[in-house]
Formats: C-alpha cells, sequence, structure tokens
C-alpha cells in the first residue's frame, strides 16, 4: 500500500518534499493503504483505501484538486472527494470515479475534457454532466472515457483526431 516514484521531479511530482529529480525509487512518506496511483504532465494522484484521493507536483491549472493553483512537494487530499473507486489523469487534468457511477474531474478544461459543459479551469471536482451509471474509467490526451455498466461507452473533451468518435487512436473492448 505504499507509493514508490522516481524520475524528473520539477513541480514536486514524485511527492518526497523536494523538487531533485531521483534515478532511484524514493517512498512518498505519508501514503499508505494506496490501491492505485495515476500520473499527468507534472501531477500524480493516489487513491487510499478509505476512498479518498491524494495528489501532488504541479498545479497549474488546479489539477490537484485543493482549491488553489500553488503546486505541491508532497501529497494534498483532494478537496470533496469521498467514496471514489478507480481515478486517471491525463495532461494537466483528473478524474475519478465514485462508487455511485458518477465521475468527477478537475484542472485544465481547453478542450472541455472536464465534461462540465464549459472550458474554465477548475482547481476543485466538479461532476461530468450526463454520464453516469460509470464502472471504468480511461484518460487521455485532453479527453476522457467511461466505460457504463451496460458495456457503452461515453467520451469527452478534444475530438481532434476524431477519437472520442472512436475512429482513430482510441478503442474498446468488448467482453
Amino acid at each position: 500500500g505504499s507509493v514508490l516514484a522516481w524520475g524528473s521531479n520539477n513541480h514536486g511530482e514524485l511527492g518526497d518534499g523536494t523538487t531533485t529529480a531521483k534515478t532511484t525509487a524514493v517512498e512518498i512518506q505519508g501514503l499508505t493503504h494506496v490501491l492505485s496511483v495515476a500520473a499527468g504532465s507534472g501531477h500524480s494522484m493516489a487513491l487510499k483505501s478509505d476512498g479518498t484521493v491524494w495528489s501532488w507536483g504541479r498545479n497549474f491549472f488546479g489539477q490537484l484538486g485543493n482549491g488553489g493553483n500553488k503546486d505541491s512537494l508532497i501529497p494534498v487530499q483532494v478537496k470533496g472527494l469521498t467514496d471514489i473507486i478507480a481515478i486517471a489523469a491525463n495532461g494537466q487534468s483528473s478524474y475519478a470515479l465514485k462508487n455511485d457511477g458518477t465521475v468527477w474531474s478537475w484542472g485544465q478544461n481547453g478542450s472541455g475534457q472536464l465534461g462540465d459543459d464549459s472550458r474554465v479551469d477548475r482547481d476543485t471536482p466538479v461532476q461530468v454532466k450526463g454520464v453516469t451509471g460509470v464502472s471504468e474509467l480511461v484518460a487521455g490526451d485532453g479527453y476522457a472515457y467511461g466505460v457504463k455498466t451496460d458495456g457503452t461507452v461515453w467520451g469527452w473533451g478534444s475530438n481532434s483526431n476524431k477519437q472520442i468518435l472512436g475512429f482513430r487512436g482510441s478503442y474498446a473492448l468488448k467482453a
């Protein structure tokens, strides 16, 4: 349940309290009982077994979800999220799936990738509109997908390469 990190650390994305790059793994202090991790471009997230989400690193667009835009060198809790069962990240945006099947997002929104019918960056989570009953969550470069319990795939955000329509660059696996 602990998290190890290494590599570039320009914005504190390793969560070790520094901005020093590491060539060997370091344990992120204070993170225990972690079920999964996700990483964007300069920020990272962890889902803990208690259903909370923690994030650290670059925060220019509010992608840490803590109500501000200051980078964090250590994990901070994402505001207002509980009962989370999955997380995902893309570039400068973050996503969380609640156990009730709703999807929540925050961070950069220039391509509508937060799914809230706006292009306004958000520094705290907002619910993706019109998407419920989701069982799986995937994020790509400027877009995201939710797989619903009925097997349909719903996408939102950038469609510059028709990835939301599934013509190029995106695939769904049918069981």
